[in-house]
């Protein structure tokens, strides 16, 4: 089994990866890189280079499917599939179609991590009904701080972004999870926090994570929330929406990877999307090369990753240039 998934390179598919909302999670990229409709402070992935709000067909459902089925065919586990690519997701004009491919192959819970920015698209809302799990980005309700925080594109209003929020809750019947990322300075304000757990806790979430940056930020001067800031927003949630639907989401994730595919297609995949911890990366790779870092390295060396430092930690991140991609 080991020679047959190592010989696979995925287009779209990518992991599975550890999430700590959803247990392991296999990705799909159906978005070309940092197309988005926000350019956040905090984005892992850099800053946006193509702002938009207009939905085309940037992925082939048939081709996400049989993807999934090939994994699933060589008993590849996973908790959920989830749509978590370079941009944001719901800009894809075919994700409905990709949902139904991947339910006429499999039952498996489909997820969508979305900034929620185009709910008010009546036809986006349509794409998302048949999934089973949708995590809303919520990282401001006033004006300003969701101007400095999320970068909107300038088309957008964020009142009628809330309505669409609140529309999804009214038709969906999966599950609905919120994430607010805090960052220090910016949205950790009593007000602030006052106003979008109080806005969160008229949705009737499941639940509602609170998540700090754990990898490098697209500015280098976002700043983690401080403990006193932590504690508060921690404090007005469980006040506005109650302890049991409150989840903090700021201790670093687990090493659980699993290698699914031709090794380098597998760290230059998961590395578009999900910056990797060197140290992690490593581990993945002993036992295939002999000297794993210099493996690394050798990415490095050929443009297709760069090597950055936070926080005291060095992480992958995947370099996309003009001349060199895969």
């Amino acid at each position: 089994m080991r020679n047959d998934i190592d010989s696979m390179k995925f287009r779209y598919v990518f992991g599975p990866v550890p999430s700590r909302r959803l247990g392991s999670s296999l990705g799909i990229n159906n978005i070309p890189y940092k197309v988005c409709s926000y350019s956040c402070i905090y984005c892992q992935l850099g800053k946006t280079i193509n702002l938009s709000i207009e939905r085309r067909r940037y992925s082939e459902p048939i081709l996400i499917a049989n993807e999934i089925k090939s994994l699933l065919n060589k008993d590849v586990k996973f908790d959920y599939v989830t749509f978590v690519p370079d941009g944001e997701p719901t800009l894809d004009l075919m994700v409905g179609e990709i949902v139904n491919a991947i339910k006429s192959i499999a039952n498996i819970p489909i997820a969508i991590l979305t900034n929620s920015s185009l709910l008010w698209k009546e036809d986006v809302l349509e794409d998302l009904i048949n999934m089973d799990l949708v995590s809303l980005k919520i990282d401001a309700i006033l004006l300003e701080t969701w101007k400095k925080v999320n970068r909107p594109h300038p088309e957008l209003k964020l009142d009628r972004i809330l309505d669409g929020i609140r529309d999804l809750t009214k038709v969906f019947h999966g599950a609905i999870i919120t994430e607010t990322m805090l960052i220090h300075d910016f949205n950790t304000f009593y007000q602030d926090l006052e106003e979008i757990a109080r806005f969160i806790s008229s949705l009737g979430v499941k639940k509602a994570y609170l998540s700090v940056p754990i990898r490098p930020p697209a500015e280098k001067w976002v700043k983690k929330p401080s403990e006193e800031e932590l504690l508060r927003a921690y404090n007005i949630f469980v006040r506005k929406i109650g302890k049991n639907k409150i989840e903090l989401l700021n201790m670093p994730e687990t090493d659980k990877f699993q290698l699914t595919g031709e090794p380098v297609n597998y760290i230059l995949k998961l590395t578009s999307v999900h910056p990797l911890r060197i140290d992690y990366a490593v581990k993945l790779l002993e036992g295939i090369y002999d000297d794993p870092l210099k493996a690394i390295k050798d990415l490095e060396r050929r443009e297709l990753i760069k090597l950055v430092e936070w926080e005291g930690q060095l992480f992958i991140v995947r370099k996309f240039t003009k001349s060199k991609d895969t």
